[in-house]
């Protein structure tokens, strides 16, 4: 079932909208509530979505989010393949850092042919939200799609502040 999912969670953004939040940490890493960091909401996502392989793409100022999963997110069993591993920006393809998301997957390729997952979900690590991603995997599974893509409704007024994807009745891109 999900054992055949690998996860990449994007966490390596500047968020200079956070600014002077992110002075010092990347956006994933600003803390919420305490203890806690804005990345936790996708993990914890993960873990109750049955999702234990799982690597975080950093880029910026990434020392605060690294000690945070090394303290806080180090309880899988690695014996039993689970993982959540930190892969920051190498350079790997050319000499530019990641580019964006599609880049940034581009760029680790090399996990992909390491891991054989049936399927990738990537996710995004600086967003507030409760989800299970099984029920999405399981739909894009019972669909047959080649990709799914989760996104939420908003107002057209409010459009030009968000990535934009309009799809038909069925629900296709």
């Amino acid at each position: 079932m999900m054992r055949k999912v690998l996860t990449f969670i994007m966490a390596g953004g500047k968020g200079e909208r956070l600014f002077p939040l992110t002075k010092d940490r990347t956006k994933p890493a600003v803390p919420f509530g305490g203890i806690y960091r804005i990345v936790d909401f996708t993990l914890s996502n993960c873990i109750n979505s049955g999702l234990r392989k799982i690597y975080l793409l950093t880029q910026y100022k990434s020392a605060s989010l690294q000690r945070h999963i090394r303290l806080g997110w180090n309880f899988l069993p690695s014996e039993l393949g689970q993982f959540i591993e930190l892969l920051p920006a190498q350079q790997r393809i050319g000499e530019s850092w990641y580019l964006g998301t599609a880049d940034a997957i581009y760029q680790n390729l090399y996990t992909l042919e390491m891991d054989r997952p049936d399927e990738v979900l990537i996710l995004a690590g600086d967003h507030l939200y409760k989800m299970n991603y099984y029920s999405m995997i399981d739909y894009h599974r019972d669909q047959d799609a080649d990709l799914t893509v989760g996104v939420v409704e908003v107002d057209k007024d409010k459009a030009s502040q968000f990535g934009v994807v309009e799809v038909d009745n069925l629900g296709r891109g």
